[in-house]
């Protein structure tokens, strides 16, 4: 497995880079399919800025990427943060790949008993429909302020599955995902519920406006 490091207006020594090489190898232990691993190191220009150092790691294996980052007082600490937070995304995968050696029920059989294994709770018709259409509420007039900032990102669909799309999640480090469910070929969205439990939106019948 491959590991790059750089820098964008800090120094890297030779301590350091032998101090980070020596944990990202523990990554392999738990990802073993892993091709590269790729860490970027900068620091702010601003001398009286509250973090000196920030860390950004990306793991990439076949069909996904795993994505950590974190500031600190100086690099090393932001690297301790940064590579805590990789790990327990990398161990959120593996255990759940491991428990996978027993017989586990398809989707189509769990949705045939309205989800009851992955413990679903239905979701309010409201929510469905928001979830359809985006229809949130947005500022635009620039003047006039407003506490909550809402942001819209634009993402080429993927086919999968529900388990799929719960492994992207995590890797990610979201608490949800959208995807176009591989049996429905419908738009669905998988969310982390309490626990190791996790939940699945999805719409049905025709949309109607809200009032």
């Amino acid at each position: 497995m491959d590991v790059e490091i750089t820098a964008r207006g800090a120094r890297i020594t030779d301590r350091f880079e032998a101090y980070a090489e020596e944990k990202l190898e523990k990554i392999g232990l738990l990802l073993p399919r892993a091709t590269s691993i790729a860490m970027r190191v900068s620091r702010h220009a601003d001398p009286n800025a509250t973090a000196g150092g920030r860390v950004e790691i990306t793991v990439l294996v076949p069909g996904s990427v795993i994505r950590s980052e974190a500031e600190g007082p100086d690099k090393y600490i932001a690297f301790d943060a940064a590579f805590h937070k990789l790990m327990e995304r990398a161990r959120r995968i593996h255990d759940k790949r491991t428990d996978r050696g027993a017989k586990r029920a398809s989707v189509r059989e769990v949705a045939s008993g309205d989800f009851r294994g992955l413990d679903v709770t239905p979701a309010d018709a409201a929510v469905l429909t928001a979830v359809a259409t985006g229809e949130v509420p947005i500022v635009e007039d620039e003047q006039e302020w407003s506490p909550v900032v809402i942001r819209r990102k634009q993402f080429p669909s993927k086919r999968m599955t529900t388990r799929q799309a719960v492994d992207q999640m995590e890797l990610v480090g979201h608490p949800f995902y959208l995807f176009v469910d591989a049996e429905t070929d419908q738009c669905a969205v998988v969310y982390r519920r309490k626990g190791w439990s996790y939940g699945v939106i999805t719409l049905e019948g025709e949309t109607t406006d809200l009032d």
